[in-house]
């Protein structure tokens, strides 16, 4: 029998089918009214029929406002953050990590094999980069703001180290980010493309570095991110930076497949009936 798993996100509902432990299909669509009607549209756009399920595991905060059932198929909602924990966990081949679930913002999980508990998190995440970028930027498509930021430079609208001190400070180079956005202040009158740079560069960098400092603080050694945000290539390149800057080791890990991790881990963790 198959699984269906259901992550209803604030921006995105991320769906995934399994068979087993297998990902047979997955899919992500806007998020809409969490209802019976949703699920059936699903259902209807993978092919699958209600009775060829054994359940459907629901997460994410919109979830608690589905029915018991569809068609006779039970409908169990499992929480989000045991649910982000063992499908990170089993996506990356790990017993534990810090999961970050960078997603429209950022929960981070500390997860030790069957136990996951949201240990800290940020407001910042995909929907700070998109609301900020419809203000700026004048689009929150998230494909356009990845290719511009690709074409530009963050030095562009941030303040660096040496514009600052006039060179680097311990392990942090000269062209390390001082201020984010700090050339505005005098005036600058930047790129579209160095605006989406710096954006990118922004939420990136908080992310990254508050992962830094919770990983160390929850005593695990690997990190995991996993959401959408991290299909954004300039976002990963963000992270990267820091990842060198401070030196990590292990370098966290953004497994296959990562914007499914908390779909994935609520069918896993769904009890067939």
């Amino acid at each position: 029998m198959l699984k269906l798993g259901v992550d209803f996100g604030l921006s995105n509902t991320d769906v995934v089918l399994l068979e087993g432990e297998t990902i047979l299909a997955h899919q992500t669509i806007k998020t809409g009214p969490a209802s019976s009607q949703a699920l059936a549209a699903v259902l209807q756009s993978l092919g699958v029929r209600p009775a060829e399920l054994a359940t459907i595991a629901s997460t994410g905060g919109l979830s608690r406002r589905l029915p018991d059932a569809l068609e006779g198929i039970p409908i169990q909602k499992i929480g989000e953050a045991q649910a982000v924990g063992r499908g990170a966990l089993r996506l990356a081949g790990l017993d534990e990590a810090l999961v970050v679930s960078a997603g429209t913002g950022t929960a981070m999980i500390a997860a030790r094999g069957s136990e996951a508990q949201h240990f800290t998190g940020s407001a910042v995440g995909g929907g700070t980069l998109l609301g900020l970028s419809r203000l700026l930027l004048g689009t929150a498509d998230p494909l356009e703001v990845a290719r511009l930021a690709e074409r530009g430079n963050p030095s562009g609208v941030d303040s660096t180290l040496v514009d600052v001190i006039g060179g680097g400070i311990g392990h942090l180079p000269p062209d390390a980010t001082a201020v984010n956005f700090g050339r505005l202040v005098d005036g600058v009158n930047p790129s579209r493309e160095d605006l989406a740079a710096g954006l990118v560069t922004l939420v990136g960098q908080v992310i990254a570095m508050i992962a830094l400092n919770a990983v160390q603080a929850a005593g695990l050694k690997q990190m995991v991110i996993v959401g959408h945000l991290p299909d954004l290539a300039p976002v990963r390149k963000a992270f990267e930076r820091v990842w060198y800057f401070y030196q990590v080791e292990p370098r966290p890990l953004i497994p296959p497949l990562a914007g499914w991790a908390t779909a994935y881990g609520a069918a896993l963790l769904a009890q067939e009936v």
